[in-house]
C-alpha cells in the first residue's frame, strides 16, 4: 500500500514497544546504532524514550494514590433543577409577549 506522493506514513507505537526499545537502551548490551538498526528508529527517539522511562521509572515501583473526595449530588442535582424551572417559565413567559420564536 503506497501513496503516490512517496511519503512515509507516519508509525505509531505502543507502549510496550517503546518499553521494550528502552530497557533495550538502558541494557548497554548493543550499541545506539545497533539498536536503530535493530528496531528501524531513529536514535533521537531512542534517546528520547529512555529519558521518559527513567523519569517515570518510580511509578512502577510505588505510586501515590489520590484520594478523591466523594461529591456530594444532591446540591448540584437541586441547582440543576432549578435552572430547568427558571428556563421553562422564562421561555413561557417570552413566548407570551410573542419575544421567542416557536423554532429555537
Amino acid at each position: 500500500m503506497s501513496k503516490s506522493s512517496g511519503r512515509r506514513t507516519r508509525r505509531v507505537f505502543n507502549s510496550e514497544f517503546k518499553a521494550k526499545v528502552a530497557l533495550a537502551a538502558l541494557r548497554e548490551d548493543k550499541t545506539l546504532a545497533e539498536l536503530c538498526q535493530q528496531f528501524e528508529l531513529h536514535p533521537t527517539q531512542i534517546v528520547e524514550w529512555k529519558k521518559q522511562l527513567l523519569a517515570n521509572a518510580s511509578g512502577a515501583f510505588g505510586f501515590e494514590s489520590k484520594v478523591i473526595e466523594a461529591v456530594d449530588l444532591k446540591p448540584l442535582h437541586a441547582k440543576i433543577g432549578q435552572q430547568a424551572l427558571e428556563i421553562d417559565f422564562l421561555e413561557s413567559a417570552l413566548n407570551k409577549a410573542g419575544l421567542l420564536s416557536a423554532d429555537k
